[in-house]
Formats: C-alpha cells, structure tokens, sequence
C-alpha cells in the first residue's frame, strides 16, 4: 500500500511560516550541539534554506512564527529529564541569565544565527514565550497562530526528530493543516541513531505534504 499524499494549498491568508530553534546552539559550528548536528545540518544546507522560506515568506506576506528554546537557571533545578533533556542540560544548550535578562545573550548559544536575525528580528515577526521540553504545549503559539487566523503551517527549523516533530505532532492535536520543509531541518547524528532519517519516516507520515525548500518557495511564489 502506498501512503497517500493528502496535499497542502498556500495562502498568506491562512498560512503561516513556523521556525523551531533557529539558534547558535544548533546551527553555528561553535554552537554546544554542534558535534552531533553539524554533519546534517552541512549536508542538508540547513541555513541557506531557512534563510530561503524566510526571505520567502517576507516578500510575499507570509506571517512568520519562531518558536525558541530557552533555559533559565530554575530550569536547571529539575527533578527529572529525558534522555535529551539531561544532555541539552548539562551542556548548557540554550542557557540564558533569566526570563527579563538579556546579560550575555547577544552572540550566544541562545541567540539567532546572525544571518538570520534580519528575519527574526523584524517587526512583523512573532516571537514566541520558550518551549521548554520539544513541544509547543509549553508555550504560547497556538495561541498566536489563533488570534492571527493563521489554520494552515509550513514547518522548518531545529531539531527534526525533537523539536520540529514534537511541533508538527501538537499542532495537528490542535487542528491545524501542517506541511513541513524536511531540508530546512536537521538532527542529531550519533552512533547507531540517525535523528534525520527517524524524523522523514514521520514526517511523510504525519503531514499533510512533505516538501523540499525549493518546492515549497516555488509554491509560496503560487
């Protein structure tokens, strides 16, 4: 039996460009996660792509959501952690001074790449409260995608199998038409797990359409 590929139509309407973790800790090479990420994020030109759907989507009035990954030093006083969890903490992935306290933020593994803080940065972006696990459930984008009319998402950003699917399995919960851009994502390569290729198996079968960047640009043009 072949899966279907049930479709997904843009419309910068309805349709919304959502960016996971666009941050240094993943996707520059000083960045903590680096030595598990980097060899995907190369090979999938990760960057070049992100920059693409967002260029994209603001020259063609697409709204643009970033979801972002912060840790704050009581988050370090958790009881218990995933697998994940526990790395990402004990190597200070995401560490910030606090909620209201930007000391130290600027060029960080917290902050944006800086190639693409034009985007994040601009004024019509929503930037979103922190997920604090993988998922959106911890934080305020469901919300904001609701009170903008946005029904319909084009999913991007770090890391595919964590963040990204967490992302895509929650906004599907919550009624939302999801499409993802598999190579403006990338995961972690460590030995006898590849992060990447659990995360295409799931995607193609979670999402309304998979796409590569140049076939969802293409279509974001109409």
């Amino acid at each position: 039996m072949t899966l279907p590929t049930p479709g997904f139509e843009f419309d910068p309407t309805t349709t919304a460009l959502v960016v996971t973790d666009p941050q240094n800790d993943f996707l520059h090479p000083d960045g903590v996660a680096w030595g598990v990420v980097g060899e995907n994020v190369t090979e999938n030109g990760t960057v070049d792509n992100l920059e693409s759907l967002f260029r994209t989507a603001k020259e063609n009035d697409y709204p643009v959501f970033v979801s972002p990954h912060y840790y704050y030093p009581t988050d370090h006083g958790w009881k218990f952690e995933g697998a994940l969890e526990k790395l990402m903490h004990d190597i200070h992935m995401f560490d910030r001074k606090g909620p209201l306290d930007l000391e130290g933020f600027t060029g960080s593994g917290a902050d944006w790449l800086d190639r693409l803080k034009p985007y994040v940065e601009h004024e019509e972006t929503v930037v979103t409260s922190p997920h604090k696990v993988f998922g959106p459930e911890t934080n305020d984008l469901v919300l904001q995608l609701r009170k903008r009319g946005v029904d319909k998402v084009l999913l991007a950003g770090m890391s595919a199998n964590l963040c990204v699917e967490s992302h895509l399995r929650e906004l599907l919960e919550q009624g939302f038409e999801v499409a993802v851009a598999q190579d403006a994502t990338a995961a972690a390569k460590v030995p006898g797990y590849d992060g990447f290729a659990a995360a295409k198996t799931n995607f193609r079968m979670l999402a309304s359409e998979v796409f590569s960047t140049d076939q969802a640009v293409e279509r974001m043009l109409g």
